[in-house]
């Protein structure tokens, strides 16, 4: 028993050899034009310029201005003839190229009246066209499956930045109130510091006999026993002040000592210094946390997908050699073009998603990349392709410092695949 694959093998050799009675009539005409050409006593050209009789149609000599009146020969200058291709994909040619010798159409249609000979190749090649289509559709199936895997990851990945971005705030909030108060004890510090200055030069012995310091607690006094238990825990450090450093004497100070070599002076001077240092690691921390929060922000605001399934690409870079260049491609960010000399140019920074009519995910466009030489900056455009992997698959410049990229990745695998026209049975 023959199968379908063979009968239609064997019904496309008879259509060409053997034809019909009105074949003549008929041929290079599409199936959905078939109406037109009903054999009857006129024919009315397809623009419904003119009205001919119907054996003028197909004799070789063009008689309509669109040319419908020759679908199956070269007469006229703008007609098409129609490549039926059964097993394979049908389409159109010019009809000059009717019985030129060459042959157009894999059914050999085309060349019904010439020399050459041409053989029916249809079969094979919408074999290998429909082989093709069921790699396509396996690739397809393979990357729906792991872009359901990468968008499930992306959204833990999304809450997990969430969750990391209040956490810092939360620290941020605590290195303020930390912030606060050492900026308060440096002030009482320096306060104190220079009070003590101010005494030594009066020779007034205006430094209190009960060696405290001036603070706004416990109106206005910081005790002996409290500056020398003073512990300042920044990064995990901690130092507890001597007593040579927390006691402040009352007395004039030797004959002939400045104020800088007083010991009371001394003493204060080291405070002060140590009050700002320990400011300074407070203020370098929250400057720290502060610019964290501001990255991770600016990451988070950046569009990853309706299911967050492009997040995964944030922070990846992806790598590939052309002839003298490696082309580095870091998604969300930005690209470059290394020669083998070493010399690295921009291709362009992170901008925008390019928004065609069909999918929104599809390009995206990098800009302000360096100069060109002619004027402007280079910028690059990035397709997204379907694929098993994610991996940047070519690079090309058909303009002058304007860049094209293949980006293969399975999260650009869309649910619907267009499958194209081959003729796979009767």
């Amino acid at each position: 028993m023959l199968s379908s694959e063979m009968w239609i093998h064997i019904l496309a050799i008879a259509l060409f050899c053997c034809g019909s009675a009105d074949s003549r009539k008929v041929r290079g005409i599409s199936s959905s034009y078939k109406r037109f050409y009903r054999e009857k006593k006129s024919f009315l050209c397809i623009d419904g310029s003119k009205l001919i009789p119907f054996e003028q149609v197909n004799d070789d000599y063009c008689d309509c201005a669109d040319g419908s009146d020759e679908p199956g020969t070269s007469a006229c200058p703008h007609g098409r003839f129609y490549c039926t291709n059964l097993g394979f994909r049908p389409h159109y040619i010019p009809s000059s190229r009717v019985n030129d010798g060459i042959c157009d159409c894999c059914d050999a249609s085309d060349e019904y009246n010439s020399h050459a000979r041409c053989q029916n190749t249809c079969w094979n090649l919408g074999q290998r066209e429909r082989a093709y289509v069921e790699g396509q559709m396996r690739t397809l199936d393979e990357g729906l499956r792991l872009k359901q895997q990468l968008i499930e990851e992306g959204v833990l990945l999304w809450r997990e930045k969430q969750a990391q971005l209040r956490e810092l705030q939360q620290v941020a909030e605590d290195l303020q109130i930390k912030l606060e108060e050492h900026r308060r004890k440096k002030r009482e510090a320096d306060r104190f510091k220079e009070q003590t200055l101010r005494a030594l030069k009066g020779g007034d012995g205006a430094v209190k006999p009960e060696n405290t310091l001036l603070s706004s607690n416990k109106g206005g006094r910081i005790s002996l026993d409290e500056v020398k238990a003073e512990v300042v825990p920044v990064h995990d450090e901690e130092r507890h002040l001597g007593d040579d450093e927390a006691m402040i004497k009352n007395s004039h100070g030797a004959p002939g000592r400045t104020a800088s070599e007083d010991p009371h002076f001394e003493a204060a001077d080291r405070v002060a210094e140590w009050e700002a240092t320990n400011l300074k690691k407070v203020e370098e921390a929250y400057e720290t946390v502060n610019m964290e929060i501001s990255d991770l922000q600016k990451k988070l605001a950046i569009d990853y997908g309706t299911d967050w399934e492009f997040l995964f690409l944030n922070g990846q870079c992806y790598k590939l050699k052309v002839y003298e260049y490696m082309y580095t491609l870091c998604p969300f960010n930005h690209i470059t073009q290394k020669s083998t000399a070493g010399t690295e140019v921009s291709l362009g920074l992170w901008g925008m998603w390019a928004e065609p009519a069909k999918n929104r995910y599809n390009q995206m466009i990098y800009e302000n990349g360096e100069p060109c030489w002619q004027g402007g900056s280079r910028s690059t455009t990035v397709t997204l392709t379907c694929g098993t992997e994610t991996a940047l698959r070519s690079v090309k410049e058909p303009s002058k410092c304007q860049y094209i990229m293949d980006f293969q990745t399975p999260v650009a695998c869309q649910p619907v695949l267009k499958q194209r026209g081959v003729h796979s049975e009767l």
